[in-house]
């Protein structure tokens, strides 16, 4: 039956509006956040994290999109707030999943474009350009938009108009009046959006513990001329790919010094083939020059931008560090510059990143960006985010983006500002607020939980397999093979042990002779009775034989793998 508008305008009076974290809150990572009103989903972000160490062999993390996949009829599309990997990471996998209209401006789009191009989704993907004046229909809601600051450029805060009210959502976001890139906070706007009145904030809580303003990131400019300037050979400056206002004023240095400038890693390529095409990067003509060419300029004319601020053990500064990347070396007397701060979780990996670069006989400057002048954050601190409540005046609140100790803090600060305690909601990720008569309640959730990516498998990695993972990575494995008759069930070969990960076998001959004697004595004792055999009961008498002298011996408890072939 259709429905018609007198229809749809009975179902808008009778819904109410709700908001969801599906990521994002008592984490940093993987954002994803859900709009509702009635019939009408808005998803905004859909970021992914890297994995700990407790997920082996796991390539990265995204949001579980259960819910989303139960209601895909009614979502209306994904607004993406800006390009960092965690609010956009995840998009290439969910789109395999959920296909729905993307939101975003030039530059944001220009870096999803290119993980979809990679994933073989581009061609089949509807991506729609916005900026800080567009104003997009979203079915029973609108959205308008107002710039922000942050360590990127285009990034946009979200304001929907709802039936109910207005919902802000501030993306990431600080106040810096003096940005490198040009893009000024549109505070006006925010201010306008404050005096019509917001009915629910959702405010990023990153620096909720930072007291005061966070610095603009055109003090960082100076420190880093004054590193290039005074260093006699090569210089080699790691920063985060997608701080497009730190590569610009690295190349102003370096153009200052008459160096050349060289990158070093794919996502730096690629973020700034596509900074240059909009305009966000300038660099001089006849300035880059090609990775191979780095050893044919004089050593104090070359500058290189290269991944790995973090310790990655797989990106240009490890390898770099390690004397393995190909084409290009550190030497004696270069300079290394990190111009960042080490993520929470990643400090051992740049810190052995750093030993190494000493080891090459390099200079290094490195450390917190307090301490070097070097890196400022791209997060707003307590006053910004005091001004953000101030200029928005939320009748609710709900912090989001950080860990819950942030979560907490963000919530005080709201308080002081004076935002009604009750109506402040430290909520997880599922939980669902919802908003009816202008009164929020949380008193549901829906699905959520993380999705593993493995290669090109996409939640097909559960507990039971990282568990078996964790055992392999632990004690190791014993593969025991025996070769059965088909006619009679007698033993033709074996039993063979294989040893991978547990013990060495040429230094532990008696050890394996054994295990094997067993396995061959539990194989007999079930054929003494005359009866067949079935192989589970075979595989089972022969691991929990092999596995009690194992222990017994080793005090150690690898995976054993019972083989049975018939011939």
């Amino acid at each position: 039956m259709l429905t018609t508008m007198d229809d749809r305008n009975e179902i808008i009076k009778e819904s109410k509006l709700s908001i969801c974290a599906l990521g994002g809150v008592h984490e940093i990572g993987k954002n994803m956040y859900v709009v509702q009103y009635g019939e009408d989903i808005v998803v905004i972000d859909g970021g992914s994290k890297f994995p700990d160490e407790s997920l082996l062999g796991i390539d990265l993390i995204i949001p579980d999109i259960t819910y989303l996949l139960q209601n895909k009829d009614k979502v209306v599309g994904m607004i993406v707030t800006h390009g960092h990997e965690d609010h956009i990471g995840g998009i290439p996998y969910l789109l395999k999943q959920l296909n729905m209209r993307i939101f975003g401006t030039a530059f944001t789009l220009g870096l999803i474009k290119g993980k979809l191009k990679e994933n073989g989704l581009l061609d089949q993907s509807e991506l729609v350009p916005i900026d800080g004046d567009s104003r997009i229909e979203l079915g029973s809601m609108s959205a308008t938009f107002f710039r922000t600051n942050h360590s990127i450029p285009d990034c946009l805060g979200i304001a929907f108009e709802t039936p109910e009210g207005t919902v802000v959502h501030t993306g990431d976001f600080k106040f810096d009046l003096t940005p490198v890139g040009g893009q000024y906070p549109d505070i006006h706007k925010m201010a306008a959006l404050g005096e019509r009145g917001v009915l629910a904030l959702l405010s990023e809580s990153t620096n909720a513990e930072r007291p005061g303003f966070t610095p603009s990131e055109r003090v960082v400019g100076k420190h880093i001329e004054e590193a290039i300037v005074s260093a006699k050979n090569r210089v080699f400056i790691s920063t985060f790919a997608s701080n497009v206002h730190r590569l610009q004023q690295v190349v102003d240095a370096a153009y200052l010094t008459n160096r050349k400038i060289a990158l070093l890693g794919r996502s730096m390529v690629n973020v700034v083939a596509v900074a240059t095409e909009l305009g966000h990067l300038h660099i001089p003509e006849g300035m880059l020059v090609d990775a191979a060419a780095i050893s044919q300029v004089e050593r104090s004319r070359m500058a290189v931008l290269c991944t790995g601020s973090q310790g990655e053990s797989m990106a240009a500064l490890a390898r770099l560090a390690s004397a393995s990347y190909r084409g290009a070396e550190i030497l004696p007397g270069d300079t290394v510059i990190l111009a960042s701060s080490p993520i929470p979780g990643n400090e051992r990996a740049v810190s052995s990143v750093v030993d190494n670069l000493f080891q090459l006989g390099a200079h290094v400057i490195y450390g917190s960006g307090a301490s070097t002048g070097l890196h400022v954050s791209g997060h707003a601190s307590q006053e910004e985010l005091k001004l953000m409540l101030t200029l928005m005046k939320p009748t609710y609140f709900i912090p989001i983006h950080g860990e819950y100790r942030m979560l907490l803090q963000h919530k005080h600060l709201a308080e002081s500002v004076g935002v009604k305690s009750d109506n402040i909601f430290i909520v997880n990720n599922g939980d669902v607020v919802d908003i009816q008569g202008q009164v929020a309640v949380q008193t549901r959730k829906v699905p959520v939980g993380n999705t593993l990516v493995d290669g090109f498998g996409i939640g097909d990695v559960g507990h039971i397999v990282l568990r078996d993972r964790k055992h392999l990575a632990e004690d190791g494995i014993i593969v025991i093979v025996v070769t059965l008759s088909k006619a009679d069930g007698s033993i033709l070969s074996g039993p063979d042990i294989i040893s991978r990960g547990f013990v060495y076998i040429r230094e532990a001959e008696g050890l394996i002779e054994a295990a094997n004697k067993l396995a061959l004595a539990a194989i007999e004792n079930l054929h003494e009775d005359g009866k067949p055999v079935k192989w589970t009961m075979m595989k089972q008498k022969v691991k929990e034989a092999v596995g009690k002298f194992v222990y017994a011996q080793t005090k150690r408890r690898p995976m054993i793998l019972p083989i049975v072939i018939e011939v």
